[in-house]
């Protein structure tokens, strides 16, 4: 009998292109039919066939506290009630300003948008617009959303997939692009307006900065007056109260945020000071717009969840995190393979190999481990064991604060079959 996942799916083939809306979704790097989720609570989520799963995807890193949370839920009834857009300003957008502003030490002013895609586009040209400059650097496996001039060398769905970047992507579109090598800090040129960078990189499984990286990227772009760019989609207000800025005292020009920001809703945001960010229409010459930026369902979302989450929260993950990260790492041997799970405050990988290993700090010695073959085997016999990681070994694990210390020793306890299933293939 055809299960009503494969059902959905065969419906979604002919109505969607590969049956999904992201290409990470489709399995094509595990294999197999990808679950269909019907609803989410906590830590878990259930699919249409009633199988329920606890979920390390989390939606890639936007729901903080869980789905469906009770409060965020309350938040978005009431929203959706007053209207659910209007093209004018609303104060919702302010509410979620002043707390971002609030946290993030530098951080004056921000401007909403619909995705981390649009922030990052939005906040190059922003970079070129105020420097008068015309070549970014980005760095070898770092992902910064699907515009063009950010799509060359990036990680996770691109390198998921093997592609180099994307057909449709002109040489002219990458030409004022460079890519450098993750954790070496490069010599750049007074033609450089901008260096993105994720502080931590997390769409080539996890990759954490090296020290005096992001230290010498600030003091590099300080030299020659290029901008220092944060992409904080996944680690902004995720891997600390006030992100990157505050976990390792570095302050970038402009920042771009994303995911925890919406409450579990779709949403971007790019920011700088004030100065920086008259450059902005209708202040200045960099025309940016949305008609849906600063939805009030999004924003009324966000700041219920900004609101909600305390410094103390983030120290009780990160210790969790570690904790289970040490704990995964002795499943994987008990097993019978190698493993090394990486932590960055509550951030998280997991690489498996059959050769003893040191966590990787380049997407070279990322690529080489996520592409061993051992990571297919291992999602599906933890699927079947009711643990939903990420389809693909490029993403991270996504620990929420709905995850219980149960809920983590069970997911060990799992992975010893599950290791033992992969070792095997």
């Amino acid at each position: 009998m055809t299960s009503l996942n494969e059902a959905w799916f065969q419906r979604a083939l002919r109505v969607l292109p590969g049956g999904v809306d992201s290409p990470v979704r489709s399995f094509r790097s595990v294999g197999g039919t990808p679950y269909t989720v019907a609803r989410g609570s906590g830590a878990y989520v259930e699919d249409v066939d009633g199988a329920r799963y606890l979920d390390f995807v989390q939606s890639y890193g936007a729901s903080l506290l869980g789905h469906a949370h009770p409060d965020v839920v309350h938040a978005l009834r009431e929203a959706a009630g007053e209207g659910t857009t209007f093209g004018a300003p609303t104060p919702g957008e302010v509410l979620l300003a002043e707390a971002m502003v609030a946290r993030v030490a530098g951080l004056e002013q921000v401007r909403l948008v619909s995705s981390g895609t649009e922030a990052l586009m939005s906040a190059v040209r922003l970079a070129r617009g105020h420097t008068g400059r015309d070549k970014i650097v980005k760095f070898d496996g770092c992902y910064h959303g699907h515009s063009d001039a950010l799509l060359v060398a990036g990680g996770s769905g691109v390198a998921q997939l093997g592609l180099p970047g994307s057909a449709g992507v002109t040489k002219g579109a990458v030409g004022d692009t460079v890519v450098a090598p993750y954790n070496e800090v490069p010599t750049l040129d007074v033609d450089v307006a901008a260096v993105l960078v994720e502080p931590v990189a997390a769409n080539m499984n996890l990759v954490a900065p090296t020290s005096g990286f992001l230290k010498g990227l600030r003091a590099e772009c300080s030299r020659v007056g290029a901008l220092l760019i944060f992409d904080e989609v996944i680690t902004g207000f995720r891997l600390a109260f006030a992100g990157a800025q505050e976990y390792f005292d570095v302050t970038p020009d402009l920042w771009c945020f994303g995911k925890v920001i919406g409450g579990g809703l779709p949403v971007g945001a790019f920011g700088g000071t004030r100065a920086m960010m008259s450059s902005l229409a209708p202040l200045g010459p960099v025309y940016q717009a949305g008609t849906l930026s600063g939805n009030p369902l999004a924003t009324a979302a966000g700041t219920t969840v900004l609101n909600l989450v305390t410094p103390r929260d983030y120290a009780d993950l990160t210790e969790r995190v570690a904790t289970f990260a040490t704990n995964l790492e002795g499943a994987i041997t008990a097993g019978g393979l190698y493993g090394r799970c990486p932590t960055e405050g509550p951030l998280m990988g997991l690489f498996l190999s059959r050769e003893p290993l040191e966590a990787p700090t380049n997407f070279v010695e990322a690529k080489a481990l996520c592409e061993n073959g051992l990571y297919r085997s291992f999602f599906h016999a933890m699927l079947e064991r009711g643990v939903a990681l990420a389809p693909g070994a490029y993403e991270i694990l996504f620990v929420s604060l709905a995850h219980s210390a149960d809920d983590l020793a069970s997911t060990v306890e799992k992975a010893v079959e599950a290791v033992q299933v992969a070792a095997k293939s």
